[in-house]
């Protein structure tokens, strides 16, 4: 029966791969880099402003943290499948624009190996890509369009040291392809795609450390490494003549030592009090400024460079009685963020902030729940204003907690 699940859960993540790597994006800021990037925080925490460094909790897959895995409990097998919709309004001047996007966000697994030490395995969105917009100029028009997005099929572990203090880490093969699109029509009429294709790993360590204060309160502190590392795929662009369909393939290159990812550094402090209230405060650091991207021969972008990256966030969750009645066993939670993106372009840097609510909807007589979140976003530039984006997000997520381990007794 064990085997035939983890048969069921390799199958499922073949199916999602193909689905995660293509991304909900629908914002024209993502037409820059490698699009937009994700912190891997589920629905859970993304309704508590995206925190998760320290976050310790046998119930919930915290991907942001592999530390974390070392508290899984001891009887269960979890999964944690989340979709995210989206509303997007934007204005520019005058104009105002609506679009609308989502899809499957990501899929988790985590599961107890020994004593003090736990795994999980999963698929998690790296960064996304999705946009369409376009104007008149002389003569005919301009059509901008773009889509796809790397994802991260990772596997990971984290053991408890000593009494307190865990290490984790995640080891993942990064791929997805994304297409930058520009098509002009008039007197002449041509369409130019810029295609990235990414084939990578990644390593992301965690540690964290927890100490109990008194008999129902604990503080956990948290931090995790990502290195700077060169990207590995290739990269190209194509130009299509409409008047003689004919198709030319324009500077090919291998992304290895002209493209790099960003040595990433994440920090968080949570308190939590008699199991019932939770409380957290997180900080990203990421140092894209100095890291290599190399313009492709005849798709320059003279406006784009990349800024460091940081972001700080806080959150909150709330269940008044967990053995108490249904109402009483209700996660309430709350939170906040605000990010300096890594996204230059002209000059002016990207910058979003936004707030967030959520439930989570435990299911009767057992130990699944139903996270829902609402989350609203505002991502714009500075010091001069272009686009203006404002999000709101659903977040849905099934926390699914089974007894994979359990023996019944035959009398």
């Amino acid at each position: 029966m064990k085997i035939q699940r983890l048969i069921l859960a390799i199958a499922a993540m073949a199916v999602v791969m193909g689905a995660a790597a293509q991304g909900s994006t629908t914002s024209p800021y993502s037409r820059v880099g490698y699009g937009l990037l994700s912190d891997n925080a589920s629905g859970i925490q993304r309704s508590m402003g995206g925190v998760g460094y320290a976050m310790q909790n046998g119930r919930v897959i915290n991907t942001m943290n592999p530390a974390s895995y070392s508290q899984v409990d001891s009887l269960t097998f979890m999964w944690d499948v989340g979709i995210d919709l989206t509303n997007l309004w934007s204005k520019e001047k005058d104009n105002r624009g609506y679009n609308f996007g989502g899809g499957l966000d990501y899929l988790k697994g985590l599961f107890r190996i020994t004593k003090r030490l736990g795994g999980s395995f999963g698929v998690v969105p790296y960064s996304s890509v999705g946009y369409t917009f376009g104007n008149k100029i002389e003569g005919g028009e301009e059509y901008r369009g773009g889509s796809g997005g790397i994802a991260q099929l990772y596997a990971g572990a984290g053991y408890e040291l000593v009494r307190g203090l865990s290490l984790g880490a995640n080891v993942s093969y990064m791929f997805g392809t994304t297409t930058n699109s520009t098509s002009v029509t008039g007197e002449s009429s041509a369409v130019f795609n810029r295609v990235m294709e990414v084939r990578d790993w990644n390593i992301q360590v965690g540690l964290q450390y927890a100490q109990r204060i008194g008999q129902n309160d604990r503080l956990v502190i948290g931090a995790t490494y990502q290195p700077r590392k060169s990207m590995h795929g290739h990269t190209w662009g194509t130009l299509y003549d409409l008047q003689d369909s004919k198709l030319d393939t324009i500077g090919y290159t291998s992304l290895k030592g002209k493209y790099e990812q960003a040595q990433s550094i994440g920090v968080g402090v949570s308190y939590e009090w008699d199991q019932r209230l939770l409380a957290e405060a997180d900080f990203t650091y990421q140092n894209w400024a100095d890291v290599k991207y190399a313009p492709l021969q005849g798709f320059e972008d003279g406006n784009m460079k990349f800024d460091n990256r940081w972001k700080a966030a806080a959150g909150l969750q709330y269940t008044p009685n967990r053995r108490g009645s249904y109402v009483g066993a209700m996660m309430f939670r709350i939170g906040g963020f605000y990010s300096h993106d890594y996204l230059n372009i002209s000059g002016s840097n990207v910058r979003d902030y936004g707030a967030s609510v959520g439930v989570g909807l435990p299911v009767p007589n057992g130990k699944t729940t139903i996270n829902i979140g609402l989350e609203w976003r505002h991502r714009y530039t500075t010091p001069v204003s272009m686009i203006q984006e404002d999000y709101l997000n659903i977040t849905i997520g099934v926390n699914v907690n089974e007894l994979w381990f359990w023996k019944n007794k035959i009398r």
